[in-house]
């Protein structure tokens, strides 16, 4: 998973089995039905016949939390009206166990289980950050007749004991949308698609998206690719955004080798219309052959083009691990009492490296560009807490205060994955790093066979070097914080100070102008020290902007504005439209550009360029 917060509308980066499909029979399967055509009050239907129970009674659970969300979600709240028949109709006693979970009394003579699902993207405050929302990539959306975002676990829940039996889902739709999916529709009807499934993790993995047909297709060293779009004005097509998709999903098989040898792959890609009752939550969540993606539509094409780049690539190097490489609480996943893996510096760390380092190793950023990556995840993250257990935090990432550091793992967890990277790289002569480790320990385990968590570090010291395992035990399972100085001077790497043209509207985390809840205006913050931009042409604070060059600017478009800012030029000719003390007024004059000293890494060290080149190309 990988979620991105857009602090203002300016995008901050801050960093969240096996798959397929197969004919089952019909005697000891779990037969469901989703109707997307007759929705009511935007509620979808889901009828559900049993296998054949044996117990008087049955528990029937709808998940609390799914893989890769790291987060309680309690999807069974936006189920309602549960109801339970037998063969001849009559209503059986159902008693509801939580948000989660019913109980099914009489359940020998169960033949059916009705109840109606609500969509999460209507019930969302923020950007999932801080509050109970769900986030979006893994969260359902209802719109009759134009878009269903069907994350399966939101729709579809197990009977108690019977999460390895096969799933038979059939989807009824109106003809105008069309489902794009990583599963093989077996139903040549065109309103009704049918998906099979050997049990329920492999349903939970493979997302659903119907709308009106927008896809493309291509191939990638023997992996087909689909790329579905859903962008409520038009604003965006799938054709669109797939010449950069493709260079770089081209350039991370190339990167993966032979440690990936998936056959399909899906990117599906809802633009959010920023309404009240549309999604807010933005990022990706990954999957073993695809990946979720929820973006702002106002977004320009360039920055939605890099966000893109930014979540898709981390999403799909998940298919290393935890897709592939896992541990036992993973393959065995409880989604209603989860028991969390202490290897989160793996799973989301190790993949947020690979997918900064493949972009260096492959020509899509130069070294500078791959330097200032790590100063800024090294800076973020100072801010939080550097000394605590990552394992620690991980195994407990459901809980306070261990929650709160959760995005550590995007920061600290890349750079526990560079250290490792640099340590084989030194200890082999340049001849192995990380990505070797990855896939040894992908040949030892795999997809079926999980690891113990307690034996992983050792695992890695027996294919690695003892180094590794003092690295693991004393900076990722202890809490001394890690010197990455050090680790990079290995590499002839050391800081260097670089001057470089900041955000106008933002500077690290802090916003210079705010939003205006009821006018939904964009106004100046009177509580910061202004930047050179706003000196320049004499703003204050309290200042509403109204328009800039000619073009009325609000809540509805504030992206664009912040798209606009990034062309903008030193010296350019700029006219502001603004509203000060109630009275409107015209601002003439030049752009002058807010510049920051920051702190980065330079390569010093001639006498370590073939071990950095190995670092880096190898």
């Amino acid at each position: 998973m990988k979620k991105i917060l857009y602090t203002l509308a300016l995008a901050v980066t801050l960093w969240s089995c096996k798959t397929g499909s197969s004919s089952v029979s019909e005697k000891n399967v779990v037969d469901v039905n989703i109707n997307l055509v007759d929705v009511k009050d935007d509620k979808v239907l889901v009828t559900v016949t049993p296998p054949a129970i044996k117990t008087d009674e049955i528990i029937y659970s709808i998940p609390k939390t799914v893989p890769g969300t790291y987060s309680t979600d309690n999807y069974g709240k936006y189920s309602e009206d549960f109801k339970a028949y037998d063969a001849k109709g009559n209503a059986l006693t159902v008693t509801r166990l939580g948000d989660n979970s019913w109980s099914i009394a009489n359940a020998k003579t169960l033949k059916k289980i009705t109840y109606l699902v609500n969509d999460t993207f209507d019930t969302e405050k923020g950007t999932g950050f801080g509050n109970d929302d769900v986030f979006s990539p893994a969260g359902t959306n209802i719109k009759a007749g134009e878009n269903f975002l069907v994350n399966t676990h939101g729709f579809v829940g197990y009977f108690k004991d019977k999460l390895e039996i096969p799933y038979k889902v059939t989807i009824t739709h109106p003809e105008t949308l069309w489902g794009a999916t990583s599963m093989t529709d077996e139903d040549a009807s065109k309103t009704s698609d049918v998906f099979t499934t050997t049990r329920y993790a492999v349903l939970v993995e493979n997302p659903i998206m119907y709308s009106k047909p927008d896809y493309t297709t291509f191939n990638v060293n023997g992996m087909d690719i689909l790329i579905a779009v859903y962008s409520p004005t038009g604003k965006f097509t799938a054709e669109s955004i797939t010449p950069e998709m493709k260079t770089m999903m081209t350039a991370q098989k190339n990167f993966l080798g032979k440690v990936n040898a998936n056959k399909k792959y899906t990117v599906l890609l809802y633009l959010s219309s920023m309404a009240k009752d549309d999604a807010h939550g933005f990022g990706a969540l990954e999957h073993p052959t695809a990946t979720t993606v929820v973006l702002p539509e106002s977004m320009p094409k360039e920055r939605l083009v890099e966000s893109m780049k930014d979540v898709v690539s981390h999403e799909f190097f998940h298919i290393v691990t935890p897709l592939t490489v896992h541990s036992k609480e993973i393959q065995y996943f409880d989604y209603n009492d989860p028991k969390m893996s202490e290897h989160l510096w793996m799973y989301e760390g190790v993949t947020e490296y690979f997918a900064n380092l493949f972009q260096i190793n492959q020509g899509l950023i130069n070294e500078g560009e791959f330097y200032t990556r790590i100063a800024d995840k090294i800076e973020q993250a100072k801010k939080l807490d550097d000394t605590m257990s990552f394992t620690k935090m991980s195994a407990n990432v459901l809980e306070q205060p261990y929650k709160d550091q959760y995005l550590n793992v995007y920061q600290k967890g890349a750079l526990i994955g560079m250290c490792i990277d640099i340590i084989i790289r030194e200890k082999s002569n340049g001849e192995r790093g990380i990505l070797d480790l990855m896939h040894k320990l992908s040949t030892e385990y795999g997809v079926e066979k999980p690891f113990n968590d307690n034996e992983l570090f050792a695992k890695i010291t027996q294919l690695t070097y003892p180094e590794v395992g003092d690295f693991l035990n004393k900076y990722v399972a202890g809490t001394t914080p890690i010197p990455y100085d050090f680790y990079l001077a290995k590499v002839g790497v050391t800081k260097a100070m670089e001057k470089k043209t900041g955000a106008v509207f933002l500077k690290g985390q802090t916003p210079y102008i705010k939003i205006d809840k009821q006018t939904k205006e964009i106004a100046v913050r009177p509580d910061v020290e202004l930047n050179d931009f706003f000196k320049n042409l004499n703003l204050k604070g309290g200042d509403i902007i109204l328009a800039v060059n000619n073009k009325a600017y609000s809540l509805e478009n504030i992206y664009e504005l912040i798209g606009a800012s990034e062309n903008w030029k030193e010296n350019d000719p700029i006219t502001l439209k603004i509203k000060r003390d109630g009275k409107e007024e015209t601002i003439k004059g030049t752009v002058k550009l807010p510049f920051e000293e920051t702190e980065t890494f330079k390569a010093t060290d001639a006498s370590k360029e073939k071990l950095k080149n190995a670092w880096l190309k190898g």
